[in-house]
């Protein structure tokens, strides 16, 4: 009796080392355990083998966990039994499920949930010769598994994830959360970078393009010295140079190349021809990707594109630049002319240029407005309203209250924008001052 009772302590010991096992190696950090490997470690090797082929892992460990909790259930039967008649079925069965459960189940997972990193390094040499001596068995259950579903219609699918790789890092990065209050908004910047970096490969360029509208252009056919005091008043260093009409770019004019001819001797800003100074112009068209228009400046050494749309026309420029703030966020030098776009209100409302961009309003704030239809929050509301709002009109979508404040001709330049939480709580006091 007593060689079986240490049989059964000894049995529900190997239960709970596998239902650690099990809960350890499944919660164990992927990209922990990847980094750990790329620095050496024999350990973290093991676990990131074992986890590539986690359906013979787990037939392993439910197989070995089932086996061993069987058996300690028969001897601890067979022992009841034999002092209790057949009330020591009933015995057995309520000391056994109050035993597992407790030792061989809630103890050691709670274990591991807490330590899954640790737990993982630590049990992955033991558990791998205890797979391979499963594997044969392991093999024949799941393929009676596959044969039993294939008989109900049922078809496992051996290499198809049910979310995709981008979708489970952005899942990871919306986890991130900061471990104190002080670094929240550190926090929320780098969740915003991240989505950003995930984003590019989405964003078409002329979603963040600077629209012709604004652009500041050099007709060519103006006078050199002109020419010359135009450049040096601007703030940008790369500006179009078109003729006849502003669609007609011939090239882009840098500021450098043209001091460099001004610097040259015996050279004066009448005598010189500005247009054989500019480098041809790159023209992209307002689809591509943002990922590939990095990856094209790469390439070409260049930081300034002209975008045109299908029909050829001019649209707006976009620049290296943009899409680096596109990741980082705003990018000021000395030179840049400071523009509000943005001004909070003190009742909690803000006063927003219709320019401003919905992709910079959800990455500052954490909202959601869509910015698959319109690039610009004024372009969002032409879109919901079907219409060319008048000044003082008010509409409500996705839960935010716009009230167009500015209008220029038809163009609209300044929204009251007001987020659902703050405007929840005026309607709710209106609707009391109403009651």
């Amino acid at each position: 009796m007593l060689t079986m009772l240490a049989a059964i302590l000894v049995l529900l010991f190997i239960s709970a080392f596998f239902s650690g096992t099990e809960t350890a190696l499944t919660g164990a950090s992927r990209p922990l355990m990847h980094q750990l490997e790329n620095k050496g470690s024999r350990q973290a090797r093991l676990v990131n083998e074992l986890m590539e082929r986690k359906g013979r892992l787990i037939g392993a460990i439910l197989i070995g966990n089932n086996l061993v909790n069987i058996l300690s259930s028969a001897l601890a039967t067979s022992i009841l039994i034999g002092l209790f008649g057949e009330a020591g079925i009933a015995y057995a069965t309520l000391i056994m499920t109050a035993l597992i459960v407790m030792f061989a189940e809630i103890l050691p997972k709670t274990y591991a949930l807490q330590n899954s990193d640790r737990a993982a390094l630590a049990i992955a040499p033991f558990i791998r010769p205890i797979v391979y001596l499963f594997s044969p068995i392991t093999y024949a259950t799941l393929w009676v598994v596959k044969i039993t579903l294939f008989l109900f219609g049922i078809k496992l699918l051996d290499q198809e994830d049910f979310v995709s790789k981008i979708d489970e890092l952005r899942g990871a990065i919306e986890l991130h959360q900061s471990e104190s209050k002080e670094n929240e908004e550190t926090i929320q910047h780098e969740r915003a970078m991240l989505r950003s970096v995930l984003d590019l490969a989405e964003v078409d360029v002329e979603e963040i393009m600077i629209h012709r509208k604004t652009v500041s252009m050099i007709n060519a056919d103006e006078a050199p010295e002109d020419i010359v005091e135009q450049v040096l008043e601007s703030p940008f260093t790369r500006l179009p140079l078109w003729r006849d009409q502003p669609d007609n770019v011939i090239g882009v004019i840098h500021a450098k190349e043209l001091l460099r001819a001004l610097h040259a001797e015996g050279v004066d800003e009448k005598s010189l021809v500005v247009e054989e100074l500019a480098a041809d112009p790159w023209f992209v068209p307002e689809t591509t990707r943002l990922l590939d228009q990095l990856q094209a400046f790469r390439d070409r050494h260049e930081h300034f594109a002209l975008v045109v749309d299908e029909y050829g026309s001019l649209q707006g420029v976009v620049t290296l630049e943009d899409i680096l703030e596109e990741i980082v966020g705003d990018i000021a030098d000395e030179h840049d002319i400071s523009i509000p776009g943005l001004r909070p209100q003190t009742d909690g409302s803000y006063l927003v240029d219709g320019k401003f961009t919905i992709r910079d309003l959800n990455r500052q704030f954490e909202w959601n407005l869509p910015d698959e239809e319109a690039a610009t929050i004024a372009g969002l509301i032409l879109h919901e309203s079907r219409r060319i709002p008048e000044i003082g009109q008010t509409f409500r979508f996705y839960g935010f209250r716009f009230e167009i404040t500015r209008r220029q001709r038809n163009q609209i330049t300044t929204i009251r924008l007001t987020p659902p939480a703050r405007d929840t709580i005026i309607a709710k006091i209106d609707q009391t001052t109403t009651d």
